[in-house]
């Protein structure tokens, strides 16, 4: 199943049905561009998004620790980041180039892809450049809440899986890991039950359900799956990714999906989707929340 279209994934062992519903409405992406800060710093501070998480590879990260430093009630996070997918706009490693070859294409950017950084990276490679994100994450000053996967490379092979889950016990933090699927075995993940699992016995909290992306292009089309997806959302914790941006001449070079960001910015930042969510007993949650309540 492609990464962007709508997918809720089924719980082995479901939670109980007089659960809270809880939502975490998070946006990726934040510092990978001024467009998508400015955007997240809105739709966070004033709409229903209530955790991000920042690519610090990227040119506008510096921008999101500013803002980091001085907002630290915020629901911040890093993007853990391997891939480098646009055309034009790319980033490189911020670990020296002789330690992360495996991490570079010709152009001496990142893979454009999670396949081929599957394939030409090394696990050590790997963690040298995530330890390298983290290090000038706190150099800036970011008091991050949790760990995420930009494009989900983190979850391509098992042994990066294992350097990233080490590295939240490390920092302790959480991080994204969905409780097991049937929709993950149907796409042949290297990461088993007993492995997801583990993790919740080693200390790190399960997200319930996951929601990767919703249908539609156009604004409208967006806003009526979100409220499709608000009115179905069932008992425990899930984590709606979104991707978001101003419609403004930087996002519309970067990226043809523009429009989806666009509109994922209207919705969330909208009195509508706060309407939405009350309307649907549903309570906004963050990574924060999630880690307290493991312990962490």
């Amino acid at each position: 199943m492609n990464r962007r279209q709508f997918l809720f994934t089924a719980l082995a062992a479901p939670p109980s049905e007089t659960s809270a519903k809880e939502l975490i409405v998070h946006a990726d992406d934040a510092g990978m561009c001024h467009s998508a800060n400015i955007a997240t710093i809105e739709a966070m501070t004033q709409g229903s998004v209530s955790s991000a998480s920042i690519m610090m590879p990227c040119p506008w990260a510096l921008e999101m620790a500013e803002w980091a430093r001085s907002h630290k009630d915020m629901d911040l996070g890093l993007h853990l980041t391997l891939t480098s997918e646009w055309k034009h706009y790319r980033w490189r490693p911020l670990a020296p180039a002789e330690k992360v070859k495996g991490l570079m294409d010709g152009e001496g950017c990142m893979w454009r892809s999670e396949v081929q950084t599957a394939f030409q990276a090394s696990a050590a490679e790997v963690e040298a450049e995530l330890r390298a994100q983290i290090d000038l994450a706190r150099k800036y000053g970011i008091a991050f809440t949790h760990l995420d996967s930009h494009m989900g490379t983190l979850f391509a092979r098992r042994d990066y899986f294992e350097i990233y889950t080490k590295l939240a016990r490390e920092c302790r933090v959480p991080c994204l890991i969905p409780r097991p699927s049937e929709e993950l075995k149907a796409r042949k993940t290297p990461l088993t039950e007993e492995l997801l699992l583990a993790q919740e016995k080693e200390g790190l909290p399960l997200i319930d359900w996951l929601v990767t992306g919703v249908a539609g292009r156009t604004p409208e089309e967006r806003r009526a799956s979100y409220l499709k997806l608000i009115s179905e959302l069932r008992p425990g914790v899930t984590k709606l990714i979104v991707h978001l941006a101003k419609d403004d001449a930087e996002i519309r070079a970067i990226t043809g999906s523009w429009q989806q960001r666009w509109g994922d910015f209207l919705f969330w930042s909208s009195p509508e989707a706060k309407q939405a969510l009350q309307a649907a007993g549903v309570r906004l949650f963050t990574y924060r929340e999630l880690g307290r309540r493991a312990g962490i």
